[in-house]
């Protein structure tokens, strides 16, 4: 049976070319694409290009993989990743921040590529009272069912927004009078810091911590004390005691 005008076959892809086309095309956040290696079909071609027109990201993957994701249903070498909630932006942000009356508490992630670490970390901000989170638009988890069912909802609640550099953000949020803490290791302890008034913590990529231009462009490194004989921490692990010890100081 040819299921490709069914538009999901899972809560955040889209099987086929036509709704893939489609979903572009009226749209939809699409997060990336997934396209079979060698696949130079005209219509599929066609997708890609539209899609980068977008600067949507696209994979060439192995069509066994798409066949696996898919669920073996006809995906005809095309599977898009979209979001389950429309992604915010900065002003979305700083506008919550003004409605509360608080200063602006914010969540940048560099790069962040596993999607239970971003429905954990969008979880802890709910709770911490953080007014949004700042993703890359490449090379990161995006908002997909896995990360929203992680989040426990908290991705109802938080809003979420998407950039094309991280660096040129923080430089937006430093002219808007935000203080960013970047962390890393080498770094001020974090008790020792004040966390007062409008602010941004910096949290890297699982492996690789935040780049070196970021790091470069925050105001402030601070670090947690390992003393044991491991010398890290998952990634939502350490930007959780970050956001609470930032929650402690809202003026």
């Amino acid at each position: 049976m040819d299921n490709s005008n069914n538009p999901k076959s899972k809560d955040d892809i889209v099987v086929g070319r036509n709704p893939v086309s489609e979903a572009i095309r009226g749209g939809r956040e699409v997060d990336r694409i997934l396209v079979a290696k060698g696949e130079k079909n005209g219509a599929v071609v066609g997708i890609l290009a539209k899609a980068k027109k977008k600067n949507i990201p696209i994979k060439e993957v192995d069509s066994r993989k798409l066949d696996f994701i898919s669920g073996h249903s006809n995906h005809q070498g095309i599977i898009a990743y979209t979001a389950v909630k429309e992604y915010s932006s900065l002003d979305d942000i700083f506008k919550l921040a003004g409605e509360r009356g608080e200063p602006p508490f914010i969540v940048v992630l560099d790069e962040l590529e596993d999607p239970h670490n971003l429905g954990a970390i969008i979880r802890t901000a709910e709770c911490t009272g953080v007014h949004g989170v700042i993703i890359p638009k490449r090379r990161s988890a995006g908002l997909s069912f896995a990360v929203a069912k992680a989040s426990a909802g908290a991705v109802e609640y938080v809003p979420v927004a998407r950039v094309t550099n991280i660096s040129n953000t923080i430089e937006e949020l430093k002219k808007r009078g935000v203080w960013v803490y970047g962390a890393d290791m080498d770094g001020k302890n974090y008790t020792d810091c004040d966390f007062s008034g409008a602010k941004a913590l910096v949290i890297g990529n699982e492996g690789k911590g935040i780049s070196r231009l970021v790091r470069e462009k925050c105001d402030e490194i601070v670090s947690l004390p390992m003393k044991g004989r491991i010398k890290s921490l998952n990634a939502s692990v350490a930007a959780g005691v970050l956001m609470y010890a930032a929650s402690d100081k809202k003026e």
